[in-house]
């Protein structure tokens, strides 16, 4: 019912030209109390169309004449408004021109219609006007709700605008140390703030007289315009501000009680700039000192509100608080000033102190690293003298055996010599496992596996009373890794873990997966986070204690009696696994056993098959090959086996030497390079041979090359490497392999 009373679109037009119908529908509204206009034609309609209008009901017949006036006051309407119509449809008859779609002329102009085909009820006229009636004060309700948004909208704008002009000028004035330019930002920022004309800072200074306060900025006037005036003076109007007694606001100060009752101008003197609107707000410190107080004027009466007010309140409050800080850093600094040379002096002593402590930690880091060189040098040096003593000392009993003619026993002075020479091999290799510089084969292998094929040569390794276990890890882990290196450090790690359990224990070697998150990597630097597969290692025996786990990774230390180690396994396993781009972790405890994790990369493919490809070394057919290494003792050896072999050799001891060769039309089957060359190294060579020669076989010999040390990224297509020392036969089985 509320819509019949409502103060906007309460009204009901009728437009129902033929015969008594407008005046018989208008009656039947007005009984169910429906305030009712009659407009004889829809141009009267488009007329009368107001905010009091809540509906139109109009018949079929009074849409054949001319719509043009409705269309156009329609189209005035606001984007808001949609004034409801209810049109009334004639049944077909000498009223209504066949074949002519008059509704639809209706529907061009408005899209809120309910149309209602007569002879109809009153019940349902009455309840299609309600309902267009009540959509209609759904109108006036979104226009009223649009208004109060764009208000709001207007007042977080000027809200929003505020809070950047008082946060600007906070973090300026905070930095700021110059009192002239923090007080001018202040007087600019409360004049935008306020829209005040002009602005301005006075100081709470009276001169001798006790009358004048001191002008310190001012903003939106010059200074030319109070050149030729007194400061104020302690009158009615300005003495309650500078007394801190509150901000003074005045729609028209000069009909203020207080103004023009001091002599001699009686108000503002003549051709002072015209100020009607007025507000002072005074600058008071934290500890209650009133520092000045800022002062805004404008020509117009009533410019300034409790909101200007406010935002002036609250400027002054960020001002006292900017001008205390600058002032207190400034006696700082001039405090500081006095203890410039002192401080001086004391920087001067630390530095001193801190340069002593500096050498005397210099000094300390290298002892440590010549007890470390020393302790490797040393360990490296008796093995070796032990090793060349096999291979001199063969070496020269089968000389003068020759040299006598007794070569029927010469057999085990070789064998004795080639073992020592294996010896030192072998250090070499763990030597540049520890340096992680050997060169690893690393490509995906089954972990577990692997594992399993050890079963045997564990079981043989350890002792009868120690219980082997291998425990298999799930879903078949695949790790990134040298397959024979990964073999060794296993191996190293259950001679190790044999030793410790003098009496029997066991033995477990146990695969597993594990994913290491961001935040382990974080606080262990040392790894990288991602997927590893992990080879525990663990024994039950004696144990370890803190210091001697600190120690095991150091080269040639070793908890053995003299003669049962060399002090290179762990530091080799360590690192290989570091190398591979993993790490070793290790945990003990004395009487209850250690146990040494490898963490391994963990790779997403399957290894590949390994096809036992052991076959007879067959002989060359006269292939030429390339031989470039500059060691001639070398070069000679691996000569003479390509000769034994029936291949073609041509030598060189450099890349310089190698290349016209290459550039040559002369067939070569294969390059043999050494990768560490004088000058051009053998890489570089080998990208020079495949500018003149695409399909060439290229077999790398290497000792250690720091660029050779990951084969994966080192060698290219069609690529090979064999290390030194090597064995013939090696050299000789690789070679068949490659050659074309």
């Amino acid at each position: 019912m509320g819509h019949r009373f409502a103060a906007e679109g309460h009204r009901v037009l009728v437009c129902a030209p033929f015969g008594r119908d407008a005046e018989s529908v208008a009656a039947l509204l007005r009984k169910e109390r429906y305030d009712v206009d009659i407009c004889p034609d829809p141009t009267a309609v488009g007329a009368a169309l107001d905010d009091h209008i809540g509906a139109v009901l109009i018949t079929e017949e009074a849409l054949t004449g001319d719509l043009e006036p409705l269309r156009a006051a329609l189209a005035a309407q606001p984007s808001w408004s949609d004034v409801p119509f209810v049109l009334l449809k004639a049944q077909r008859s000498t009223r209504s021109p066949a074949g002519t779609p008059i509704p639809t002329r209706l529907m061009d102009l408005v899209t809120n219609t309910v149309v209602l085909e007569r002879p109809l009820g009153v019940a349902s006229l009455v309840s299609a006007i309600a309902s267009a009636m009540r959509a209609r004060q759904r109108q006036f309700e979104m226009r009223d709700r649009i208004a109060e948004l764009a208000a709001s909208e207007a007042a977080l704008r000027e809200e929003s605008l505020a809070l950047e002009i008082l946060n600007r000028t906070g973090e300026r004035v905070a930095a700021e140390l110059d009192l002239d330019t923090l007080v001018q930002a202040v007087v600019d920022a409360g004049r935008e703030l306020t829209g005040a004309q002009a602005g301005a800072f006075f100081y709470n200074q009276i001169n001798d007289a006790g009358e004048s306060y001191q002008l310190y900025s001012l903003s939106g006037v010059p200074i030319a315009a109070f050149e030729n005036f007194p400061m104020p003076r302690n009158t009615a109007v300005f003495g309650p501000t500078f007394a801190g007694e509150g901000a003074v606001r005045s729609g028209d100060i000069t009909k203020d009680a207080r103004y023009g009752r001091n002599d001699p101008h009686q108000g503002m003197p003549h051709g002072h700039l015209k100020v009607v609107s007025y507000l002072a707000v005074p600058v008071v410190s934290r500890s209650g000192e009133v520092i000045g107080a800022l002062f805004f004027g404008h020509a117009e009466a009533d410019r300034f509100d409790e909101r200007s007010e406010r935002l002036a309140v609250g400027l002054a409050a960020q001002a006292a608080i900017a001008i205390e800080n600058a002032r207190l850093i400034q006696a700082a600094q001039r405090l500081n000033q006095t203890l410039e040379q002192k401080v001086a002096e004391r920087t001067e002593a630390l530095e001193t102190e801190m340069a002593s402590r500096a050498r005397a930690e210099a000094a300390l880091r290298q002892s440590q690293k010549m007890e470390a060189v020393g302790q490797l040098t040393g360990g490296i040096a008796h093995d070796f003298n032990n090793m060349l003593t096999g291979v001199i000392g063969g070496l020269d009993i089968i000389r003068r055996r020759i040299a006598g003619g007794r070569i029927d026993d010469i057999d085990r002075f070789m064998d004795a010599a080639s073992a020592s020479a294996q010896r030192a091999a072998a250090l070499t290799a763990r030597l540049l496992a520890f340096s992680r510089r050997q060169s690893l084969d690393a490509r995906p292998v089954d972990v577990n596996a692997l594992t399993a094929s050890l079963d045997d040569l564990l079981a043989r390794t350890i002792h009868e009373n120690i219980q082997l276990r291998i425990v298999a890890g799930d879903g078949a882990p695949h790790a990134i890794v040298d397959a024979n290196q990964l073999e060794n450090a296993i191996l190293n790690l259950a001679i190790n873990a044999r030793d410790a359990m003098p009496e029997g224990g066991q033995l477990t070697v146990e695969v597993s997966a594990v994913e290491l998150d961001e935040a382990y990597a974080a606080a262990k630097p040392d790894i990288v986070a991602g997927r590893y597969v992990v080879v525990a290692v663990s024994d039950t025996g004696v144990g370890m204690s803190p210091e001697l786990i600190e120690k095991v990774f150091e080269p040639f230390f070793t908890t053995k009696p003299i003669g049962q180690g060399t002090g290179l396994g762990l530091s080799m396993v360590y690192g290989f696994v570091r190398q591979s781009g993993g790490q070793v972790r290790i945990h003990s405890r004395p009487g209850q056993g250690t146990s040494v994790k490898l963490y391994l990369p963990m790779s997403d493919s399957i290894a590949e098959s390994v096809v036992d490809a052991s076959v007879a070394i067959q002989e060359g057919q006269g292939q030429t090959v390339l031989l470039v290494e500059d060691d001639v003792s070398v070069r000679l050896l691996v000569r003479e086996v390509l000769a034994e072999l029936r291949y073609d050799v041509i030598e060189a001891g450099d890349a310089a030497e190698a290349i016209p060769l290459l550039q040559s039309g002369r067939p070569i089957g294969l390059m043999v390079s050494d990768v560490g060359l004088p000058g051009m190294n053998g890489r570089q060579l080998a990208e020079i041979a495949r500018e003149h020669r695409p399909d060439l076989p290229i077999l790398f010999v290497t000792g250690y090359a720091e660029n050779a040390a990951i084969r994966a990224g080192f060698l290219g297509t069609n690529m090979g490497m064999i290390t030194k020392p090597f064995a013939l036969d090696a050299l000789a089985s690789k070679i068949d392999e490659m050659i074309i």
